[in-house]
């Protein structure tokens, strides 16, 4: 059985036309948090880039800025690990699984 370079390159090229089709996809993607009973509301998109932080006025007490500092790490933590978990699962249907350097 003869190595088929061409073929290999193509495969290849395939890849990454894909690849860059899944980056586009996931710039578009949005994934919204919310935390404290949706005081705090965070949108990032699939490429882990927050898109939009709102806070409801009744959030916001100065005797209380630990509290509004936590529901808003809480929700930006849980859209990143979703909007993570969309790119892992994309990328793995491009790659099937293969463990790229430099791609996830």
């Amino acid at each position: 059985m003869a190595f088929d370079m061409n073929a290999l390159m193509k495969q290849a090229q395939q890849m990454q036309e894909k690849m860059v089709e899944v980056q586009e996809e996931l710039a578009n993607e949005r994934i919204e948090e919310t935390a404290g009973g949706g005081m705090v509301k965070i949108v990032v998109n699939g490429q882990q880039e927050i898109i939009e932080l709102a806070i409801k006025p009744d959030a916001v007490n100065p005797d209380e800025v630990e509290i509004l500092e936590d529901m808003i790490l809480a929700a930006l933590r849980n859209a990143l690990g979703k909007s993570q978990e969309i790119a892992k699962e994309k990328m793995a249907a491009v790659t099937g699984g293969m463990k790229i350097p430099g791609i996830m």
